[in-house]
């Protein structure tokens, strides 16, 4: 299983660098879909969701954890900021929790309303360990617990195309989010 999926995130990497310029080369593309991922995710509302689930729209995703006081906040005011500029109900905004033993469905619900993160564009979600590992893998996002309640992350804002095929990221904190509007806004065809 491990080498299928290295051999899987080497392909979609390479995808990532020549990204396809229209729908039928994105067909091409749809071996490299996260929506081939096997896994099952349990939305804020308690929801059991595959991310075939998502299939048909444009995917803007960050792994987060409820508790960060430092990075995680700024990267759910990215995605807020993200979101006012695109301003379309049909581009889905992903938060994967990197902490499902502390992100309940509750907590991640209680978080969004906090938020102001409510709307039907907003989708948190949490795994097993397993499976949020994979994500991140697929994401290249790394993290690691640094103590019982904080933990060391990427911040990568990523945008997957309709077919879950990864088009663009975006890394660090409050950086100019023009490029990345700019390919939710080509691949949602806005």
């Amino acid at each position: 299983m491990k080498n299928i999926l290295l051999t899987f995130l080497c392909i979609w990497c390479a995808s990532c660098h020549s990204p396809a310029e229209s729908e039928d080369e994105a067909e091409e593309w749809s071996d490299m879909s996260v929506f081939h991922l096997p896994t099952q995710w349990e939305t804020q509302d308690g929801d059991t969701l595959s991310l075939d689930d998502l299939q048909g729209n444009v995917l803007v995703t960050v792994m987060i954890y409820t508790s960060c006081k430092v990075a995680c906040p700024r990267l759910v005011a990215d995605m807020q900021n993200i979101e006012r500029e695109i301003g379309d109900r049909s581009v889905k905004y992903v938060l994967v929790s990197i902490d499902p033993e502390t992100d309940t469905p509750e907590r991640l619900k209680a978080f969004a309303e906090e938020k102001n993160m409510t709307g039907k564009q907003w989708i948190f979600l949490r795994g097993t360990e397993d499976d949020t590992r994979e994500f991140a893998n697929v994401l290249a996002v790394k993290y690691a617990s640094i103590s019982p309640v904080d933990f060391s992350h990427s911040n990568i804002i990523s945008v997957f195309d309709k077919g879950g095929v990864m088009r663009h990221q975006m890394e660090g904190l409050s950086v100019n989010n023009e490029e990345t509007v700019k390919a939710i806004r080509k691949y949602a065809a806005l």
